[in-house]
Formats: C-alpha cells, sequence, structure tokens
C-alpha cells in the first residue's frame, strides 16, 4: 500500500487507497481508469446539480453537516457554471435577431460582462451575511452561511443556463411562444431560487410565519444593497 498500513477491507483507512492492487492489464486501464474516472467525474457533476435544483437547502445543510463527498466543490462548479453562463448568452446574442436585442438588452449584457466578478464575489456574501443575522437561533456561523448563499447562488446559474438554452430553441419560430413562455417560468424561479434554499434548509427550525416574514426582509435588504452596489459601480466606472 502507499502508506504501508496494514488494512482490513476494501479500503485502507488511513490513506483510502483501494485494496485491490491487482497489476494492470489494458481491460482495467480502459474499463477502471479512463471509463470509470469519467463517469465518476460526471456523474457526481451531474448529482450535485440535480440536488442544487431540486433540494437545495437540504444539500447545502448536508454540506455544512460534513456530508461533502457526494457533491462536486461548490466553489469550483461556481467557476464552471458562471463560465458556461456567459458562453451561452454570447452565443444567444450572435444568433438572436437583431430586433430582439434592444438597448435595455444590450445594456445588461453589458453590465454584467464587464461587473460579472464582482457581482460573483458580492452576492454570496450579501446573502450570508444577512442570512446570519436573520436566522440566527440556528446557530451557523458565518462561513456556513456562506455556503448556503453559494447553494443559492448555484441554483440561480443553473436557471440562468436553462433560460439560456430555451432562449436558443426559442429563435426558431415555430417553437417561439412556448419557449417564450417557459422562459418567463424559469426566470421567475431563479427570482424565487434564494427563498426556496432557505424555506427547505430552515423549514424545521422555524414556522411558516417565522420563516415568511424573513424571508421577505431577506429579499428587502438585497434589493436595497444591490440597488447600491450598482448605483456604486455605475458611478465609478
Amino acid at each position: 500500500m502507499n502508506c504501508s498500513h496494514s488494512i482490513s477491507g476494501e479500503f485502507c483507512a488511513h490513506c483510502g487507497q483501494k485494496s485491490d492492487t491487482a497489476r494492470i492489464t489494458v481491460h482495467s486501464l480502459i474499463k477502471n481508469d479512463i471509463l470509470g474516472s469519467i463517469w465518476h467525474v460526471e456523474a457526481k457533476f451531474f448529482h450535485t446539480l440535480k440536488n442544487i435544483l431540486f433540494r437545495p437547502g437540504t444539500t447545502a445543510m448536508n454540506y455544512i453537516s460534513g456530508k461533502r463527498i457526494r457533491y462536486n466543490n461548490f466553489i469550483s462548479l461556481l467557476l464552471i457554471l458562471f463560465g458556461f453562463n456567459v458562453l451561452s448568452y454570447h452565443y444567444y446574442a450572435k444568433l438572436a435577431p437583431a430586433e430582439t436585442l434592444t438597448d435595455d438588452v444590450l445594456y445588461v449584457k453589458d453590465f454584467f460582462s464587464k461587473y460579472s466578478k464582482v457581482i460573483l464575489f458580492v452576492l454570496i456574501p450579501m446573502l450570508g451575511a444577512n442570512g446570519y443575522f436573520l436566522f440566527r437561533r440556528i446557530k451557523l456561523n458565518i462561513a456556513e452561511h456562506f455556503i448556503i448563499g453559494t447553494v443559492s447562488l448555484l441554483g440561480i446559474l443553473i436557471l440562468f443556463l436553462l433560460s439560456d438554452m430555451v432562449s436558443l430553441i426559442g429563435l426558431w419560430k415555430p417553437v417561439e411562444k412556448i419557449f417564450t413562455i417557459i422562459d418567463k417560468i424559469v426566470f421567475g424561479l431563479s427570482i424565487l431560487f434564494p427563498a426556496i434554499t432557505y424555506w427547505t434548509a430552515f423549514k424545521n427550525s422555524y414556522s411558516k410565519p417565522g420563516l415568511l416574514w424573513r424571508v421577505s426582509v431577506l429579499y428587502v435588504l438585497m434589493m436595497v444593497e444591490s440597488s447600491v452596489i450598482s448605483l456604486i459601480l455605475y458611478e465609478i466606472f
């Protein structure tokens, strides 16, 4: 074994290496090292996306409680999804008819392309700090509230990516109307996603009225803070 420790079972308790160290063959190389690695990475990636999208609060609390091996690293995933969003929006803007790209759309595109990193690294601390203030009964520290904020942002990025894909499909005239409706639904879900995350994370710790007013105040704080930050960015740059 790598660490020279004695083992009992399938894996070494000290270094994690498998106890089965048979010789490498062409079959084992293709099956385990190449295909196995690809499948493991992809399966874990899509498992993490699915859980963030459909069980955001539970996923965040599982991660905080130490159940992390089943998920991709959230920060790495954040950067990957952000890159996908930039690409998908770029291709939509490139393929969309000129009449759909109004001045407002172009302004939003330019704003987010310039300040995307600022928005990425400001939104999580905003959610984390506001959550820490509003959900103090849970006794989570500020870093753990940052994890919940990260899951919220990941869900928003997943939905934005879906929205871009729906918009691209909607460029085909025969399905334009139905995909426009779907796009509006997906965008609405992205706005509600932080509320869904906090609600599912803390639904067993607060009454429904208690959760409702806290989530409502969270949105008010986020709107005020986002407006102030956007104004500062606009004035500076």
